[in-house]
């Protein structure tokens, strides 16, 4: 399969673009060579500025507010007909309660315009699709069920997963071929995974606090729902897999660390392992997609990596990286993994998503 050659550019609204995941979609979005940011929408008391005053003093990312969007005018997301009428698709990043959302982001797909949402509300709707683009791109053959349903021929909604399983879900997917069949994850979640910064929250200074809500259970199932099959216009998630989790916040601004240990039905040797994640493609890397990494998984042999300082930012943060894989006393082996929480856990993987989307023919100019 050859890289995947664009045909035109798309243009693209943010949802929820002042938030910390919008902002992260804002830069993105800026050089992207497929899709033009052409609209930016946020609630009632940001609509109506430019967007850098609806940002304010809270603008979060380390570089400057992109010029092409600085003076951009900040539309009302409530109004949806307006919105999705001047844009080929939308990505959702809103901050509101999940019915909410739900409805929301119906109600932008009636429009016939597609959205790709970084929100959890759809994550379990049986016929919205929840994709890693390297690990179950045929789950997106849900859509046309859902486009049934919502009386659509163009409109659907598309999800990413939660972004702390990225730090092992993928080595897992991997690993396929040797069973696994119960695994222990806990997950150590930087700050930026709740929205905040250190200003904002200065009490996780050298602070760990042993509860994120939702999200041990979020840890637990998603990944049984990216790895199940589309039966009868649902995706039925896989059953021969069991995960326990506990989920950290830990002192961080950027980067997801878990300690997973692994039982497998059949017993590889560390090698077979190492070789299975670092040769482990997806349909993005046979693509070539702008935001796929070239290398989607590495292993690193120091005994004292990943590290988030150094290693974050690996394939510009959209690559995974693993380390001390070992084997284990009571399991049969344990390893470390890092991903970075907004670029490949959050918008980065959306945008990914989106780039799938495109490439398959889901998503085209109105």
């Amino acid at each position: 399969m050859q890289g995947y050659e664009k045909k035109e550019v798309l243009s693209v609204a943010v949802l929820g673009a002042t938030g910390m995941v919008g902002q992260r979609f804002v830069e993105l979005l800026s050089e992207h060579p497929w899709f033009r940011l052409t609209a930016v929408a946020a609630s009632p008391r940001s609509a109506g500025k430019t967007y850098e005053e609806a940002v304010g003093g809270r603008w979060k990312m380390d570089r400057p507010i992109p010029e092409s969007v600085r003076q951009m005018v900040v539309k009302d997301v409530n109004e949806v007909e307006a919105v999705a009428g001047e844009v080929d698709f939308v990505f959702s990043a809103v901050d509101m309660k999940k019915d909410e959302i739900k409805a929301f982001e119906d109600a932008y797909a009636k429009t016939e315009t597609p959205v790709v949402s970084n929100n959890s509300a759809h994550r379990w709707t049986p016929d919205v699709p929840m994709v890693v683009p390297e690990i179950n791109p045929e789950h997106l053959e849900i859509i046309p069920y859902q486009r049934k349903r919502l009386g659509t021929s163009r409109g659907f909604v598309a999800v990413k997963p939660n972004c702390s399983i990225q730090s092992y879900a993928p080595v897992l997917t991997a690993w396929k071929p040797f069973e696994p069949y119960e695994v222990v994850a806990t997950t150590y979640q930087a700050i930026s995974g709740a929205g905040k910064n250190f200003d904002e929250w200065p009490e996780m200074r050298g602070n760990i606090i042993p509860f994120i809500s939702g999200e041990e259970e979020k840890s637990e199932k998603e990944p049984l729902r990216i790895w199940g099959k589309i039966v009868d216009g649902q995706i039925v998630p896989a059953d021969d897999i069991l995960i326990t989790s506990q989920c950290i916040r830990v002192p961080v601004l950027y980067g997801h660390t878990a300690a997973a240990f692994v039982k497998m039905r059949k017993k590889p040797s560390k090698q077979e392992l190492i070789e299975a994640m670092e040769q482990y493609r997806g349909v993005p890397q046979e693509l070539s997609l702008p935001s796929a990494p070239a290398q989607f998984i590495r292993y690193m042999e120091e005994d004292n990596r990943p590290q988030v300082m150094q290693d974050v930012n690996f394939e510009n943060g959209m690559g995974i990286s693993i380390g001390r894989l070992r084997e284990d006393t009571v399991y049969d082996y344990k390893f470390v993994g890092l991903s970075h929480n907004t670029l490949r856990g959050a918008a980065g993987g959306a945008v990914l998503c989106a780039e799938l989307l495109y490439a398959k023919g889901y998503i085209e100019k109105k």
